[in-house]
């Protein structure tokens, strides 16, 4: 493919939602407008669903697929069974082989919402395949060009060493494995969200030691809530990339008005001119927050899920939240029995995963029966032949009907 070296093209993939470049974006800019094909990759460990955090940093790398550039997503297979300590103060749960399989299944279906399949620059790898060949010589070798002081000034482990928490020699591998990807794809540059960048960094080292070569490193901007916390499944306030039109809109409609922005800027492909003058209307604060967060979810929406879908979510929100309408299509479930347990009920239309979730769903007033808030999580549900509807949050409907 032909490598595009348009200057505005190349200054909007070097700013949009960009945190960080190492060494520096001088120094990338130039090689970028040099014409030379570069090879650049984003590595995803299967620990769970991807969500839209890894939908920002992908999105990025669809901007240099777009410049002609050959880019590798790793399914970090192996990686993902150690566990990535960045931020974690304790060590994460190993993870076996057929759980991590599990977790990835869908992520090449979902990642081609985003990047372009069906062009030629694009290949997908599994660091397994490398990783599981080292002997132990090879092993000592790569450790070799690390320090354990250099290893320990990550945040997390000092925090950890001051509250007398463990530190797992494995943990320590982590940013070492991931270093060899680098060195193995023989990249000229990784990109990832600005909480990876010791992880980053520890493959340049590593190129630079092993392969006297550069490696560009580009951090993304976080999607963090006003606490600064990060907007992830650790968090619980993440929003996954297979969930439902009408989850994913009625989920955006959720965050706080501050996320607007910034939203707007790494989530969505709205130009950017128009990006700052959502900025600016935001901050003279000339405009109604819900009517940018409508148009943050239709735009978010439609990436995943196409404009038909997000239209249909929008106007799925309009009527069962602003309106507070009872959607047409509702889920019936037919019982054999007369009176149930709220809490067993709703685990059984599916409105709560568990019974644990379901009593606090109800005791934080987020379950109505037939319109009217329920709080008793003992109260004994009467099943009639006319239904009971079951109503979860703003948006989580079921009918249940007795046979």
């Amino acid at each position: 493919m032909k490598i595009i070296t348009d200057k505005s093209k190349i200054d909007e993939v070097l700013t949009r939602g960009v945190e960080n470049i190492y060494p520096n974006r001088e120094a990338l800019e130039k090689v970028l407008m040099s014409g030379k094909k570069l090879r650049i990759y984003n590595g995803i460990d299967p620990t769970g669903k991807l969500h839209i955090g890894h939908g920002v940093v992908l999105k990025k790398l669809r901007q240099f697929q777009n410049l002609g550039h050959e880019v590798i997503v790793l399914i970090g297979d192996f990686t993902a069974r150690i566990g990535d300590p960045t931020d974690k103060s304790a060590a994460r749960k190993k993870l076996a082989k057929a759980q991590v399989e599990k977790n990835a299944a869908n992520y090449k279906k979902l990642i081609g919402k985003i990047l372009d399949l069906k062009k030629a620059n694009v290949r997908f790898l599994h660091n397994e395949e490398w990783t599981n060949k080292l002997k132990p010589e090879d092993m000592l070798e790569l450790a070799s060009y690390f320090t354990v002081s250099r290893l320990l000034e990550r945040d997390m482990f000092q925090n950890r060493l001051k509250e007398g928490k463990e530190i797992n020699a494995h943990e320590f591998l982590y940013p070492i494995f991931q270093a060899y990807d680098s060195v193995t794809m023989d990249v000229d540059m990784e990109i990832g969200g600005n909480d990876q960048t010791f992880n980053m960094l520890a493959g340049r080292t590593l190129m630079r030691k092993m392969k006297n070569k550069e490696k560009f490193v580009l951090t993304t901007k976080l999607l963090v809530d006003p606490t600064g916390k990060k907007m992830g499944k650790t968090e619980g306030n993440t929003i996954n990339l297979d969930e439902a039109a009408e989850e994913m809109y009625g989920k955006i409609m959720s965050w706080p008005d501050e996320l607007i922005s910034v939203s707007f800027e790494l989530c969505t492909d709205v130009p950017m001119a128009e990006v700052e003058k959502i900025k600016k209307e935001i901050a003279g604060k000339n405009v109604n927050p819900r009517d940018l967060k409508m148009r943050l979810a239709f735009e978010v929406v439609k990436i995943y899920h196409g404009e038909k879908k997000a239209k249909a979510a929008e106007e799925y929100f309009v009527k069962t939240v602003q309106k507070k309408e009872a959607p047409e299509k509702i889920s019936n479930f037919q019982f054999p029995i007369s009176n149930a347990n709220i809490a067993e009920l709703l685990v059984e239309v599916k409105l709560a995963a568990s019974k644990g979730e379901a009593k606090r769903l109800i005791e934080q007033g987020g379950v109505k029966i037939d319109g009217n808030v329920i709080k008793d999580i003992n109260k004994i549900v009467e099943i009639t032949t006319n239904g009971v509807l079951l109503q979860k949050g703003k948006r989580g409907f079921a009918r249940v009907v007795k046979k």
